[in-house]
């Protein structure tokens, strides 16, 4: 502020509750224009380390069960983004974000299965097996505890639900993650079928 920002745009997360004090000190901070983002789960984290481990090595374990998800494109965050600080309208606004269908893990795994010509299989943990597995690997007892409650949100259908944000400031529909799929599969990012 002191150097003469006027337009704050605060990438937060959507059904988080960890980001409320973020958003808060946003909403009351003396920047006359400000915007929060609110995006669904991003589909290139299958592909850009947070899940890609477990997409390398063929099976994707999670305790998300059936629950579903609209995966967002982070090309679609970004034009927002540029959008909401570039353009005139956005102040005081806060904008929910998703991609443009309802998909389990499962069901974005067997698409990327396909995509990439080889096996790589989902398979659903209860919540104690997931946390179990994280702690036996080794990772960070905090982080696993925001998994858990994260998945936990997914899997009770807290995430289920469309959102017009993208339509809003865009106008026009978010990209599907079958796109994201098909480009990063024949990139080769998820390794090479087997002869």
């Amino acid at each position: 502020m002191a150097a003469g920002v006027r337009r704050v745009v605060l990438l937060s997360a959507r059904e988080e509750e960890a980001v409320i004090d973020g958003e808060r000190a946003v909403r009351e901070s003396r920047v006359a224009e400000w915007t929060v983002l609110r995006p669904s789960w991003f589909a290139q984290n299958f592909s850009e380390d947070f899940f890609l481990p477990s997409v390398l090595a063929g099976d994707v374990r999670l305790s998300t069960g059936d629950g579903q998800e609209p995966f967002i494109d982070v090309e679609d965050i970004a034009d927002v983004a540029v959008a909401t600080l570039t353009e005139d309208g956005h102040a005081g606004q806060t904008y929910e974000l998703s991609g443009p269908r309802l998909l389990t893990f499962g069901e974005v795994v067997a698409e990327i299965s396909r995509a990439a010509g080889r096996e790589i299989r989902y398979t659903a943990l209860d919540e104690e097996r997931f946390t179990a597995e994280l702690t036996q690997a080794g990772t960070d007892p905090h982080f696993v505890e925001v998994l858990r409650r994260l998945f936990a949100v997914i899997r009770d259908g807290g995430n289920a639900h469309l959102s017009d944000g993208v339509q809003r400031v865009l106008g026009r529909e978010p990209r599907d993650i079958a796109g994201y799929i098909e480009a990063t599969a024949a990139s080769g990012a998820w390794g090479q079928p087997a002869a």
